[in-house]
């Protein structure tokens, strides 16, 4: 295991790489993008100039094949896992256009024509299928779609101003409306762990920052009113490791789900708590079970 120091130069490094637009690849992840690229769908889902850039970075020296010695046994049925559809709908988010699409109902009933702004291209690993998030603007609201059930679609030529327009209003329809903050303080003790803790957050919007001279990291989460929580699932998991320094929704869902657990072993109920009380995790995780489905307030 890393010390601190170098877990914090690694941190440092990374951050300074990722400003100037460089990624740093290892011997393993050029020997899986070679893998990758010997693939018959790669010809399908890559241009030929982005498999030449591509090749470039495993051509430096002889790696591993990771493929030796792995057989796969019992597998599910091979579907497609390059859509026809992929390439022109990349199109338009590369020339930052519209669109007019056409979808069919999971019945087989097509619906009529819609315009609208593509927003990200997304693939479930559960069902193995391509996803379209799209914002419908005639109705002005979110859309998800398979591309299997997408007949076609078309560019539409936007001003940039028309495209900043429709853009806003489907970041925030997507992000499910009010954002919400919160600074979380890893604890000093556990800053060994900071790996697994920014995992833990990892699906989230985030920002990181390190105080030198207390050597306490803070992690600052912007979330949806929906994600709220999935946020307390994650705090009650980290445990002991970390404690929610500012956002009183936070705060106070945790102090509730303290209240339970320690009613639920016959502790007490009305425990005393200052802003630095540390909640244990085996008193968090007993919580689970009895902490209500409270919505964050509007």
């Amino acid at each position: 295991m890393k010390s601190p120091i170098e877990k914090i130069f690694s941190y440092q490094l990374a951050s300074r790489l990722e400003d100037t637009g460089v990624y740093t690849l290892t011997s393993q992840e050029r020997a899986w993008l070679r893998t990758m690229l010997e693939h018959p769908s790669a010809a399908e889902a890559l241009e030929p100039s982005t498999i030449e850039k591509l090749q470039a970075c495993t051509l430096e020296d002889e790696m591993p094949n990771l493929l030796d010695g792995l057989e796969e046994k019992a597998g599910s049925r091979d579907m497609q896992t390059v859509h026809p559809l992929l390439r022109p709908i990349r199109q338009i988010l590369r020339h930052r256009q519209g669109m007019m699409i056409q979808c069919m109902t999971k019945k087989g009933k097509l619906n009529d024509p819609q315009p609208g702004l593509p927003c990200k291209l997304e693939y479930s690993m559960v069902k193995r299928e391509w996803y379209l998030h799209w914002y419908n603007s005639r109705t002005r609201s979110p859309m998800h779609t398979r591309l299997c059930h997408i007949v076609f679609v078309d560019e539409i030529p936007l001003s940039p101003a028309r495209y900043e327009e429709w853009s806003a209003q489907a970041q925030q329809k997507l992000q499910g409306g009010h954002r919400y903050e919160a600074t979380v303080e890893v604890i000093r003790s556990f800053n060994a762990e900071l790996t697994r803790i920014l995992h833990a957050f990892s699906c989230f919007d985030k920002r990181v920052e390190f105080d030198e001279k207390e050597q306490i990291y803070r992690i600052y989460l912007s979330y949806s009113g929906s994600e709220s929580q999935y946020v307390l699932t994650k705090l009650r998991f980290l445990g002991k490791r970390v404690r929610v320094v500012e956002g009183e929704y936070l705060k106070r869902r945790m102090r509730e789900s303290t209240r339970k657990a320690l009613a639920l072993y016959g502790i007490g109920t009305e425990p005393t708590f200052s802003p630095s009380t540390v909640i244990p995790l085996d008193v968090e995780s007993a919580a689970c079970r009895q902490d209500s489905t409270a919505k964050i307030p509007d």
